[in-house]
């Protein structure tokens, strides 16, 4: 992808992870500031967009996500994960329809693969599947009003492509391993605008003109983090099912009939535990390091007690996967760590050579466990009166 239009403005320095936009436009924590209060448009002119038309687009996506796509009303948005037979997370999608067409948007790297494996999976179905990346864009805020500022709402079918994300409440049909009470999500209120590509140049000249802030992507990750918000980019690995991230909540019906990796959803849901679990760190910030994704989380182990002048004897039980200097939180990072880690045990970051203490915050709970409460059997031969 070329360089986005917004990259020219004054201050913008480059993203490390995705040089074609925007970081930061010179003042991070002041950009998160006028994001979180919904004045500030975020350029994600990086991501993907994949289209599916034809008649059978509903019922066909809906064959093969974890979410209910068959019921998909024109303008509504959705999140759904696309996963291999053993319920691993292949791609994770933001879907909303127009009632011609879905419009899909994902990673900017995941755009090519998924129209490609899309166009394997049509057979005979009235489906056609294309990557649309290089016309249209992503434009993002936390209100309406800060978008329509920006540039205005794309409907090429008479419905606006704005996707709400669903992670703010629990969607009908999931599941939450976190505590309701307190849960950050409800703060989180992005919206995702498709819109073509030279409406980018647009933009560029309202944040010139005053008409609107901007902010990079640095102050968005920021405040994804602090919401607890998963993202394929940062959590998933090759193992990764969708309980440990706690994204059951948005992205999964779990009443909808066979779709590929449903047999884990259901098994590790109603009769096990999720392998690995979704913690929030709060960083030790004196030494000023923020910890990159990849960095390994390690726990001391306390029991036998070790002899005098012996160091703990160290236990790596998790790494990082997001981190961020949060405008109010301080430093702050998402990791995935082993589910037995308990809750109250202290862990360390080992990053760039130091030793970065950090206490955890549940979200997949140490605790969490089947829903579904299986009778014991009595053993054979034993009778009871």
């Amino acid at each position: 992808m070329t360089a986005s239009p917004l990259l020219a403005l004054a201050g913008a320095v480059p993203s490390e992870s995705s040089p074609t936009v925007a970081g930061h436009y010179g003042n991070p924590m002041v950009e998160q500031r006028r994001l979180e209060r919904g004045e500030s448009i975020v350029d994600l002119s990086d991501r993907g967009v994949v289209t599916v038309t034809g008649p059978d687009r509903l019922s066909w996506l809906h064959s093969m996500a974890s979410q209910s796509f068959d019921r998909l009303a024109p303008g509504e948005g959705i999140e759904g994960l696309l996963l291999d037979a053993a319920g691993h997370i292949e791609h994770a999608v933001h879907a909303v329809d127009d009632g011609e067409t879905a419009w899909l948007v994902v990673e900017g790297d995941e755009a090519a693969p998924l129209a490609a494996w899309l166009d394997r999976m049509r057979f005979m179905l009235r489906v056609e599947v294309a990557d649309r990346s290089a016309e249209t864009a992503v434009l993002a805020a936390m209100s309406l009003a800060a978008l329509d500022a920006a540039v205005a709402a794309f409907a090429p079918a008479g419905v606006a492509l704005d996707w709400v994300d669903p992670w703010a409440a629990p969607r009908p049909g999931g599941h939450q391993y976190a505590d309701q009470a307190g849960h950050p999500a409800s703060d989180w209120h992005l919206v995702e605008r498709i819109v073509p590509r030279s409406a980018l140049a647009d933009a560029a000249d309202a944040v010139a003109a005053g008409r609107v802030a901007v902010a990079g992507s640095l102050a968005l990750d920021a405040l994804r983090i602090a919401a607890w918000r998963p993202r394929l980019a940062s959590e998933v690995d090759e193992k990764t099912i969708p309980h440990e991230l706690d994204w059951l909540r948005s992205a999964v019906d779990l009443g909808k009939g066979c779709y590929k990796g449903q047999e884990t959803v259901a098994k590790v849901l109603n009769l096990g535990r999720p392998p690995r679990r979704l913690v929030l760190l709060h960083l030790d910030g004196s030494d000023t390091v923020l910890p990159a994704p990849g960095d390994e989380v390690v726990g001391e182990k306390v029991r036998p007690e070790p002899a005098a002048g012996e160091a703990p004897e160290r236990k790596v039980v998790g790494r990082i996967t997001s981190s961020a200097m949060h405008h109010e939180l301080g430093p702050i990072a998402l990791a995935v760590v082993k589910r037995a880690v308990p809750a109250e045990l202290p862990l360390i970051v080992l990053s760039h050579g130091i030793d970065v203490a950090a206490a955890q915050v549940e979200i997949v709970p140490e605790g969490a466990g089947a829903a579904v409460e299986v009778p014991r059997l009595p053993r054979l031969g034993v009778r009871k009166p």
